[in-house]
């Protein structure tokens, strides 16, 4: 059970939700900010996306978007979301992403971004739907199969 001295902090509101003891500590409250969650999943990636307000930063796994996504085709294809909605510097972009390779992150990051942003504001989900940001790319890897090398592949047929 945690007592005074431990923060417990709302994870919509960013604001302790005892606030009095910590205005006795001396510690500063920071004040609330809108924030939209969402999850986006491409191949075997996964990505957590929150758009707080901000000016337009770009924060994924704690590096730069130009940083952790190095081929230009990839940031065009993540920034296509915001560029359709003119939201660049409305949004502070806060981003975790786990499994999958490159370029299915890039495609899980495009799809929570595009799920946050529509979240923010209904009116865009109209602009996002046609463009296709919000349809999942449900294409996965085939499993390999039994008796097989891999999914289709067959070993070499040898007549005698």
């Amino acid at each position: 059970m945690p007592g005074i001295n431990t923060p417990i902090w709302r994870r919509t509101l960013r604001m302790p939700i005892n606030c009095a003891a910590f205005l006795r500590q001396g510690v500063e409250v920071v004040e609330s900010k809108t924030e939209y969650c969402a999850t986006g999943r491409r191949k075997n990636a996964v990505c957590r996306v929150r758009l707080v307000q901000g000016s337009g930063k770009w924060n994924i796994d704690g590096r730069n978007l130009k940083d952790y996504f190095h081929a230009e085709a990839l940031l065009h294809y993540i920034e296509q979301p915001i560029k359709l909605t003119n939201m660049g510097d409305k949004y502070d972009v806060i981003a975790n992403l786990s499994g999958g390779g490159i370029s299915g992150q890039a495609g899980a990051l495009r799809h929570a971004l595009a799920r946050a942003l529509s979240s923010s504001d209904k009116s865009l989900r109209e602009v996002l739907k046609s463009s296709g940001c919000l349809t999942r790319d449900s294409r996965m890897k085939e499993r390999k199969k039994p008796g097989r090398p891999g999914a289709r592949k067959r070993f070499q047929f040898s007549k005698r």
